[in-house]
């Protein structure tokens, strides 16, 4: 799987809101192709964000395809909300940019706790987790963003 091109595709996705720069893609673990993506646009409803969104387009597009082999990109570390949603859809593996340690630097809102603490606490499955593709990009994101918050 080429972490770096999904991560990049997400990256690009995220550059659509760079006030909330959370940028996401599904691929198939199979053949690598992005069957959905999803930008955050809370504004538009508080639990729009960049992974629930990307999770409703994959269902909106293939209803009763079987999750269980796709990957999801993300350009920062799923919220509780999201790490929900990431477990209920059956996504089995997320690929993560910048981490909630460097959200919680940055001043951001957040609920801290790690995707991986609520993806332990399932009683059915589970996702893994890979960290920080990408990271310096991701981070820059992010960093950009609380640049603009203080302004």
């Amino acid at each position: 799987m080429d972490h770096e091109r999904h991560m990049r595709r997400a990256i690009e996705i995220a550059n659509g809101n760079p006030d909330a720069p959370f940028g996401c893609v599904i691929v198939s673990g199979e053949t690598g192709e992005i069957l959905a993506e999803g930008l955050n646009d809370a504004e538009k409803s508080p639990v729009l964000h960049g992974e629930t969104a990307a999770v409703m387009d994959l269902f909106d597009r293939r209803p009763g395809d079987d999750p269980s082999d796709l990957v999801l990109y993300t350009t920062a570390e799923p919220c509780p909300m999201c790490s929900g949603a990431i477990l209920w859809s059956g996504i089995s593996r997320v690929v993560l940019g910048t981490c909630l340690e460097t959200l919680k630097r940055l001043g951001l809102p957040l609920i801290d706790l790690s995707c991986e603490e609520v993806s332990q606490k399932a009683s059915f499955g589970g996702f893994e987790v890979t960290r920080g593709v990408l990271k310096a990009e991701c981070d820059a994101l992010f960093e950009e963003m609380a640049r603009r918050a203080e302004a």
